[in-house]
């Protein structure tokens, strides 16, 4: 049978699992084995999504699964979303709705963010869980890289307050070295932004993504579909397999500079 809920479309035979690890056949069915199993959850501030413009000064509930459909080898949260074996508790939709809405009265949390490992992969458990919490007047937040089928997206997306998308680079020869597919990222970019508040994110990797005309050209396009959609330009430090030494900070300063020139919110990450 095939997983058509990502560009991978992975064709699979009972007992075998998808690209990502989190997507298997299982009794001649396609499931989520990452359905409820959380390997991380916290009380974060809505700036580490980052969002910049959602909410400002308040605090939302994160979580994260396991399992992700690219292959970054620069993956700042490897562990979780690389690795075959993770530890994580299993919770319910209802747990986790509860447990925000205790976390609203108690410290002013708004919602729950759905980040950290790719959280689209867990797409039942997601829906379930944003479809319960809309119920309850709590905020959902997505951190995504943006690389799902946009037909699925377009069912989540009722449900779905604000979202920081992923764009990587504005290559397909970069996409394509991490597994992943530039032009559904941008059709999704696109999609979202008719829909609910979006924010994007680029982490910029010395030699890889870095270069003024790509910036020009990524910030061009952005501006087609809005001026004011926000952007983070991030700072790189070596993860994983990735051992190029951090992005310069004066490199930081002036891919922001060129961002500017096209869009009216720019914003620097990581410095």
């Amino acid at each position: 049978m095939k997983c058509d809920l990502c560009f991978h479309q992975c064709e699979l035979t009972e007992g075998k699992t998808g690209f990502c690890k989190a997507r298997g056949m299982r009794d001649g069915k396609i499931v989520s084995l990452n359905y409820g199993c959380m390997t991380s959850l916290a009380l974060d501030p809505i700036e580490k999504k980052p969002l910049a413009q959602f909410h400002s000064g308040s605090s939302i509930l994160s979580i994260g699964s396991f399992g992700c459909n690219f292959h970054c080898d620069f993956c700042q949260n490897a562990i979780i979303s690389q690795e075959n074996h993770v530890e994580y508790e299993k919770l319910t939709p209802e747990e986790v709705v509860n447990l925000a809405l205790r976390l609203a009265d108690e410290q002013g949390n708004i919602g729950i963010a759905y980040t950290y490992n790719e959280p689209l992969i867990g797409y039942e458990f997601i829906y379930d869980c944003a479809k319960l919490a809309h119920a309850h007047g709590l905020k959902n937040v997505l951190v995504t890289n943006g690389a799902i089928t946009s037909k699925y997206l377009m069912d989540l997306l009722p449900y779905i307050d604000a979202m920081n998308i992923d764009l990587k680079a504005f290559t397909s020869g970069f996409y394509e070295k991490i597994g992943g597919n530039l032009e559904l990222v941008k059709e999704n970019i696109i999609l979202c932004s008719a829909y609910t508040h979006v924010e994007l994110t680029t982490l910029i990797i010395p030699g890889r993504n870095d270069g003024e005309e790509e910036m020009q050209q990524m910030t061009k396009w952005i501006a087609s579909i809005s001026k004011d959609i926000p952007l983070h330009i991030s700072r790189y430090f070596p993860r994983y397999h990735c051992h190029i030494p951090p992005t310069d900070v004066d490199q930081i300063e002036h891919l922001c500079h060129i961002a500017r020139m096209n869009l009216n919110y720019v914003y620097k990450g990581n410095c």
